[in-house]
């Protein structure tokens, strides 16, 4: 009788006894019929499946429904597939690609005869709505291969990547109102469980991303568990347009590009304001932890980067060019400049840990249809930095760099989450190295007691590391500061110090960032404070308006006044209403506004609107420079 049974466990631990081939379905009408209306997925021992693949051993399981992180995902693998429905009843040449998951929805990639346009996805959303009023049963199909050369006969990219399914692999189709498509799944149970989708925009796709393939249209689309979450993500689109650094950056005269030099940013005068606070800001924090800051150029020798192996690694993403029948590299990053330095000098035990820091420009080829504004760009300041410790140093100097990042960040209100990437397939040295690097990072997290993830495989080629993932006020995730242990570095440019017994041995490096990338991460403040900077980041810090032309002589001397107390201060002129003054420097979400008029040129005073502040605050000159002086020093938030 056993051998005709299958013991279920239960998430809460709970165990069961079921019919052998039981259904993931049938378990849940067991234990509550709105459960199993919920469910639209499952797991068997921690693999995720269809609710009506037969159980035929021993398991443990967990049901999913739409609102879970496993059955969102299922939901939206099942939406795609209504997509390609919908565009194959629609225009019947259409031949499809992949229609993977990505965040908040899916993709399909087609190729077909009629050419898309923005029009054209109402009518597939109609489309796509009426099967899912027609309730199919989704079927999962097992076949043999010939079947399904049988059944993708006339679509040839269903058989290219029917060809490259490994031969150990099972072939699966799903089935639902006679369309079929080939895929390993799982999904929903049927279409009336996809109820809550919107199409957003038509791109185009080199199959199986490589520019030597045919281009293929693409629908992206998203899909949600309910209406209120749908409608919380275009609430969410609504106000991530409106922080966009793109249009604010031209808003507030931040920056530019131009075709004479695509994807490299121009700093206009305001932009460059805020990168210098930015610099100087951690500059100054270095400064106190004996960071000492260097200088390397940006175009290096060939032989440089084979020697330090970057390049095997970045040679596509690298700009070389020719000098005296030498070749040269523009650097992509600041690391070998810095084995230069340290190599320059010999060193004692004593002398470690040489904390050596750069604002290093660096340039890498970005594919032009990756570039975005600030946040990914061909030419960008690194704030690097490289740490030449001993073995015993290592855990101290990671746990004061964690340090200093954890102080940066909260300057800026952001939250932050911690991932711990390992050895990838491709790395570079020892393996006992790189397990005494991963176990180092290890001790310093558990040490300090900081929660955090392991993200498998996805180490520097020469080591492991510590990434740093912010979230901006609209909840963006955004990795920034990292923090990566390298036994590799010192070997391959024979770096040594002398230790206590007189003998030459290797340091060992730590790299450092903070922002990353400069400016990155000043595309991400601009969409984190809707560029409502803080006062001591603000281009313009108080902006002056008089009444009438009369008080302009006061208007100067405030401005000279304010100058001196080395406030950014700007003065509107203009021969314009003073409503339309007020609102034009609020448009350029300027901190403090100054309003001059009779009253306070006879009592030296100045009214004071903050921004995004009601009500206004009468006070004497010297009372508010040491009112907003106390603000930029201790670098307050917006309020």
């Amino acid at each position: 009788m056993s051998n005709q049974q299958v013991t279920i466990q239960f998430p809460n631990g709970e165990q069961k006894r079921f019919a052998k081939g039981v259904m993931l379905t049938e378990i849940a009408k067991s234990l509550s019929p709105s459960l199993a209306k919920k469910s639209i997925a499952g797991s068997v021992n921690t693999t995720t499946t269809d609710l009506t693949r037969p159980i035929l051993v021993d398991a443990e399981i967990s049901l999913y429904d739409a609102s879970s992180k496993e059955g969102l995902k299922v939901l939206r693998h099942s939406t795609a597939h209504l997509l390609a429905q919908a565009v194959k009843r629609l225009f019947p040449d259409a031949k499809f690609g992949v229609g993977p998951v990505i965040e908040n929805g899916f993709y399909y990639d087609i190729e077909m005869s009629h050419v898309l346009v923005p029009e054209d996805l109402q009518k597939i959303e109609r489309e796509m709505k009426k099967i899912v009023n027609e309730n199919y049963t989704v079927i999962r199909k097992e076949v043999s291969r010939e079947e399904a050369a049988n059944i993708f006969a006339h679509d040839h990219l269903k058989l290219e990547l029917l060809e490259v399914i490994p031969t150990e692999e099972l072939v699966t189709v799903y089935e639902q109102g006679g369309f079929v498509d080939l895929c390993r799944g799982p999904h929903v149970p049927s279409t009336n469980k996809l109820q809550h989708f919107k199409l957003m925009n038509i791109s185009g796709a080199y199959w199986r991303g490589d520019k030597n393939n045919q281009m293929l249209q693409r629908i992206y689309g998203v899909a949600f568990a309910t209406k209120e979450d749908m409608q919380d993500y275009f609430v969410f689109l609504e106000e991530a347009e409106k922080r966009n650094h793109r249009k604010l950056g031209k808003e507030l005269q931040l920056f530019m590009f131009s075709e004479e030099a695509p994807g490299m940013p121009f700093y206009l005068a305001n932009g460059q304001i805020i990168r210098n606070e930015l610099e100087n800001f951690l500059r100054n924090l270095q400064a106190i932890y004996d960071y000492k800051e260097v200088r390397t150029p940006l175009m290096m020798n060939q032989r440089l980067w084979e020697q330090s192996g970057h390049w095997q690694h970045y040679k596509e993403n690298m700009y070389f060019t020719q000098v005296d029948e030498q070749k040269f590299a523009l650097k992509p990053m600041n690391c070998p400049g810095h084995m230069l330095i340290y190599k320059n000098d010999l060193h004692s035990y004593r002398d470690l840990p040489i904390r050596m820091a750069e604002f290093g420009q660096v340039h890498r080829h970005e594919f032009s249809g990756a570039l975005n504004g600030l946040l990914r760009v061909r030419t960008f300041c690194q704030d690097d930095a490289h740490i030449f410790v001993t073995p015993s140093q290592i855990e101290d100097e990671i746990a004061l760099a964690l340090k200093i990042i954890d102080h940066v960040y909260k300057v800026f209100g952001f939250e932050y989450e911690v991932e711990l990437s390992t050895r990838p397939e491709d790395y570079m040295g020892e393996l006992d190295l790189w397990n005494q690097a991963e176990e180092a990072l290890e001790n310093v997290l558990n040490r300090l007691g900081i929660t955090y993830k392991i993200n498998e495989g996805d180490g520097a080629f020469y080591g492991p590391k510590i990434d740093i993932h912010i979230r901006d006020a609209i909840k963006r995730s955004y990795q920034c500061a990292t923090i990566q242990l390298d036994f590799q570095l010192p070997e391959k440019f024979d770096l040594t110090y002398v230790n206590e017994d007189n003998e030459k041995v290797r340091p060992v490096v730590i790299h450092r960032a903070v922002f990353g990338s400069i400016d990155r991460f000043l595309g991400i403040l601009i969409e984190h404070f809707g560029g409502a900077f803080p006062l001591w980041l603000a281009p313009r810090q108080v902006q002056v308006i008089g009444v009438s032309e009369a008080h302009t002589a006061y208007l100067e001397k405030v401005k000279d006044r304010l100058r001196q107390a080395n406030i950014r201060v700007d003065i509107d002129k203009r021969n314009e209403k003073l409503g339309r003054k007020i609102r034009d420097a609020q448009m350029q979400k300027t901190p403090y506004i100054l309003v001059l008029g009779d009253q306070e040129q006879q009592n030296e005073t100045v009214t004071v609107r903050a921004f995004k502040q009601d009500g206004l605050n009468t006070l004497s000159i010297e009372a508010f420079i040491k009112q907003i002086q106390l603000e930029i020093l201790n670098k307050q938030l917006p309020s």
